[in-house]
């Protein structure tokens, strides 16, 4: 009998103990992997445990437990994340915004009365986050729409459709069929990187590749491809952080 069929189904996930702290890992098997490998995501600091096929689940567990200590000092070094709350400070286009909570109703708008910028909510406590979050998005939506639309004529090309969401592995992305798909959290960037990716996104609409005439084309739609790309390489996880 093949030995997929023996094998007791998987836990989703182990969990390991370091000096009092507690720590729970996602278990994955990949037909591919060839050995045990360990991860922290710098973006959402969830901890993966990869092994082959082939591997025990015990074996993944004493795995684990040696690798306590560089999972607690890999999770001690991320940045703290930032909770949508009264109080809390997180970047709106770049610039620090305090969030605040202005009675019951009102919705959400931008406020400079104190000369620090707020993001002021009106409603009540329990939703401040979701209220915010729809916000961003509303914003993310907006910027990005008009920037297309200023790149639609130079490129003679649009997308038939775009979308945001919230991913981890890329900021956009052009499917085969001219949709674009973007992440909301750029509106917590500079405007030339939100500018930026969607200046590369849309050249994909005509170049599907990274080739010399991708970029090529990318350059002289965007002067600020190599400050952007600086940016997202330096800063581009910890928007992660927020929400």
């Amino acid at each position: 009998m093949p030995l997929a069929l023996l094998r007791r189904p998987d836990p989703d996930h182990l969990e390991v103990q370091h000096e009092g702290a507690r720590f729970r890992i996602a278990l994955r098997r990949r037909p591919t992997a060839r050995r045990i490998t360990l991860r922290v995501s710098a973006a959402t600091g969830e901890v993966v445990i990869t092994l082959p096929n082939r591997t025990a689940v015990n074996t993944a567990q004493r795995f684990a437990v040696s690798h306590a200590g560089w999972i607690a000092a890999r999770l001690a070094r991320l940045p703290e994340r930032v909770i949508f709350e009264p109080g809390a400070s997180l970047p709106l286009r770049g610039e620090p915004h305090r969030v605040s909570l202005r009675g019951a109703r009102g919705g959400v708008r931008i406020e400079n009365d104190a000369g620090e910028p707020e993001i002021a909510v009106g409603c009540e406590p329990a939703h401040v986050a979701r209220r915010i979050r729809d916000f961003l998005t509303r914003e993310a939506r907006l910027d990005l729409a008009e920037a297309v639309e200023r790149y639609a004529p130079r490129l003679g090309q649009r997308p038939v459709r775009m979308t945001l969401r919230d991913t981890r592995s890329r900021w956009g992305s052009c499917t085969a069929r001219g949709e674009l798909n973007f992440s909301w959290r750029l509106i917590l960037a500079p405007p030339m990187v939100l500018d930026y990716l969607v200046a590369h996104e849309m050249a994909h609409l005509r170049e599907m590749n990274h080739s010399p005439r991708f970029w090529t084309l990318l350059r002289e739609l965007c002067p600020n491809v190599d400050a952007a790309e600086a940016w997202l390489k330096r800063n581009g996880t910890s928007l992660h952080r927020y929400g």
